[in-house]
């Protein structure tokens, strides 16, 4: 094994990543938009203003030797040899994948045999009925036929593999998930993303609903806004590598054409430092918090408007 000194050693450590790769591995390099590259091996790892991020690993780094040996598997004198153009490239060595986690089967509710209570309770919180009835027709929004819950799905080609449950019935406060649901494909409007470069990122379903009706009540396309739920607050952990949601980082991969990401999270302590996060961790796009002007959330908002009194608060629950 080569001894390099510390000098050599910071020098290599001087080289960022999108560089080494377009002199001595271009070929691994997919453009993705703008300034942002990932890789032909890894497409979660996207590259951007210097820094480069495995999303679906929540490894990062700021330049090449990390990537060398975080992500190729090499020692450390062998990444410096071969930033330093000592040493050829050698047979990458990819760091271990952790085995998929089990996860139940996942089976959406059975329907019920009318949407009448999901209809009444959506347009009590102010979502316009023609926006209703659209997410009924596409088949993403139905009613559950045993507990009358509202129930939001999400597609990945088509199927459906991820359902966010709220109850109906008079008091409840019911939010829960469908067992087996991959939050990786979450609610988001319309199902196939729209040619805008845009997207609007809210933490429910009814938050969405509620920015697009409140689109609407403005006379403005409400068809062509790209709208996703992440399907609860997005909580970084202290003192760890930013990591994007699933829902988010899964729809960006899907959706290369957006380069626009506007957060309308809640306006709680909990979603202005969800926004702060995102921002923070969102390189290679235009990023823009737009939390709503009025209430905690944009449901909130959407009632104030309408003049609707009696916003019934939500909170995590047994299902009643």
């Amino acid at each position: 094994m080569p001894y390099y000194s510390k000098e050599q050693i910071e020098q290599a450590r001087q080289v960022d990543l999108l560089s080494y790769l377009q002199r001595h591995d271009p070929g691994e390099l997919v453009h993705v938009s703008g300034g942002t590259y990932c890789t032909k091996t890894h497409d979660s790892l996207k590259i951007s203003n210097g820094k480069w991020c495995w999303w679906s690993r929540n490894i990062g780094g700021t330049n090449a030797l990390d990537y060398l040996v975080k992500v190729c598997g090499y020692k450390l004198p062998e990444a410096v040899g071969m930033i330093l153009g000592e040493q050829p490239p050698l047979p990458s060595r990819p760091v271990s994948k952790p085995p998929p986690k089990a996860h139940p089967d996942f089976q959406l509710p059975q329907p019920h045999s009318d949407n009448r209570r999901v209809f009444a309770y959506l347009s009590s919180r102010g979502i316009d009925p023609e926006i209703i009835n659209h997410c009924i027709k596409s088949g993403q929004l139905y009613e559950d036929g045993k507990r009358h819950n509202c129930v939001f799905v999400g597609f990945e080609n088509g199927m459906a593999k991820y359902a966010s449950l709220r109850g109906t019935l008079s008091q409840s406060t019911f939010v829960g998930e469908v067992p087996g649901s991959d939050k990786r494909y979450s609610f988001c409007m319309p199902i196939q993303a729209t040619k805008r470069e845009s997207l609007c990122v809210f933490e429910s379903a009814i938050d969405a609903l509620s920015y697009l009706s409140i689109l609407k009540r403005k006379g403005r396309d409400w068809r062509s806004a790209n709208c996703l739920s992440l399907s609860g607050i997005y909580r970084p952990k202290a003192n760890a590598e930013l990591k994007l949601p699933l829902a988010l980082e899964t729809y960006l991969q899907h959706n290369p054409g957006i380069k626009k990401i506007i957060l309308c999270l809640d306006n709680d302590e909990r979603g202005r430092e969800a926004s702060q996060a995102l921002q923070g961790s969102l390189n290679g796009y235009e990023v823009l918090d737009n939390p709503p002007p009025k209430g905690k959330d944009y449901n909130d908002y959407l009632q104030i408007q309408k003049g609707i009194a009696g916003r019934v608060k939500t909170r995590g629950g047994e299902e009643r």
